[in-house]
């Protein structure tokens, strides 16, 4: 996975201890923001990891439901999130069939 950090943007300092936003709020935010943007129904966060413009969010989301539901097409997104929650970017990073394990994609 590829990091927020060789992307040119106006850095900005962390808030302070007591401002900032755990990991949790932020997953939820971003699962939000980008089942609202994709109209895909979110499966879940997968990872969360601090940057250091915020946090770097994956979020798997239903891309196409199929019969049987063990043939659906996942997809895994890549949300950048600032250190207050706002989403800056996100993109499609993997689509997968539901079930796959061998952490291949295209």
């Amino acid at each position: 996975m590829a990091t927020a950090k060789s992307r040119s943007r106006p850095e900005r300092e962390p808030p302070n201890d007591s401002e900032e936003l755990p990991a949790a709020t932020v997953a939820g935010q971003a699962r939000d923001q980008v089942g609202e943007l994709t109209g895909k129904e979110v499966v879940g966060v997968t990872s969360v990891q601090p940057v250091e413009e915020g946090w770097l969010v994956e979020v798997e989301v239903l891309e196409e439901r199929r019969i049987p539901s063990t043939s659906d097409m996942l997809a895994l997104f890549e949300a950048e999130m600032d250190f207050d929650g706002n989403l800056l970017a996100y993109r499609r990073t993997k689509r997968y069939p539901r079930g796959r394990v061998d952490g291949s994609g295209s």
